[in-house]
Order: structure tokens, then sequence, then C-alpha cells
């Protein structure tokens, strides 16, 4: 299937078309003083028409029941899924471009903040369906989890969205913390 532009997508962000788009899919969760758990991530890139891309990502940690295995008619089946974190931001195409970098490449400039009181400036690159992302600066409210650095990487699969994070948390050095696949959702399904 020949890929096309979404609608009114701003040239700018060209580079970045493919993530346009809802994602859903399972990942798990495991970092230093957290035990393995699994989750549901929804995940959303969309676009005004302006020089960037608006994101927002939700990861809900899976209840007992539905992480082993019971379906909507089980016991636990309404027990709605924990709301583990929630971020929005904007993703944008850097008109910068170091020495170096490879003509399919393009430098990213990507803001996120989280609910929980954290606002991270990402710096990194794109290009061939691979987004790789680190930590510039990270500004977090006193009440806020002592999150010093992170690194993402997201890259597209057989048209699926897999992505990686590490964290330096907690008086941690930077290691493994989630990872997930997402497929596309249709609109409308």
């Amino acid at each position: 299937m020949p890929f096309a532009f979404p609608e009114g997508l701003a040239p700018e962000v060209y580079p970045l078309a493919w993530l346009v788009g809802r994602w859903r899919g399972e990942g798990v969760i495991e970092y230093t003083g957290i035990d393995e758990t699994p989750f549901v991530h929804d995940l959303v890139f969309d676009h005004d028409g302006g020089p960037y891309l608006r994101f927002e990502s939700t990861l809900r940690v899976r209840s007992a029941a539905t992480a082993d295995g019971e379906g909507t008619d089980g016991p636990g089946a309404d027990e709605p899924d924990t709301v583990w974190s929630t971020e929005t931001g904007y993703w944008r195409v850097s008109s910068d471009r170091p020495e170096g970098l490879e003509d399919d490449r393009h430098t990213l400039e990507v803001l996120v903040t989280d609910a929980s009181g954290r606002l991270s400036l990402f710096l990194g690159v794109a290009g061939n369906g691979r987004v790789d992302l680190a930590t510039d600066f990270v500004a977090r409210t006193s009440t806020a989890a002592e999150v010093t650095a992170a690194k993402r990487l997201y890259g597209l699969v057989e048209g699926r969205l897999m992505w990686v994070e590490e964290l330096a948390a907690f008086g941690h050095p930077l290691g493994s913390y989630a990872s997930a696949q997402l497929d596309r959702v249709e609109e409308g399904a």
C-alpha cells in the first residue's frame, strides 16, 4: 500500500509523517525497584497544520485480572486498568543540520510534559522509520519522581511502532525502563 502524506501536514514535518495516527499496543515496565509490570499504551500523533506534530501518550498498567488473561466476562472485568503515566508534547524537525549528518536523517526537538510534574526537552534524529532521542534538559516539580535523564528509540518495523525507553532515576544510572509494540488503530475502528 503506497504511503500518502496526511492532509494538511506542514512540509517541515514530512520526515515524521509516518508517525501520524493513533497507535495502541502492549508493553512492559521493569526498572530497579519496580517489578516487571505489563501495560497498555495508547499513543496519538496528530497535527493542526503547524510545523510540528502534537502527541499524547497514556500508559495504563494492567489490573491483576487483565494481566492473568481473564476476559471481559471474568472476575475483575469491572476493574479498569490504572493510569501509570500521561504525557503530552510537541515534536519539531529542527532547521539545524550538524555537519556530517546523513541526507536522509533530520534533527529533532521534542518537548514532553508528564502529568506527574516533569518537563523534558529531548534532542535527536529521525530518518528511515527510526527516531533516536536523548534528554538535553529535565525539569521537575518538588513532588515529581527524581528522573535526571532519558533516552528513547522509536522504530517502524513491519508496520508496527516499536519503542524502548531508558531512564536515569532515583539515583540510578541510565538503564532499561520500558518497551512496547504498537499497532496503528484505524479511524472508526
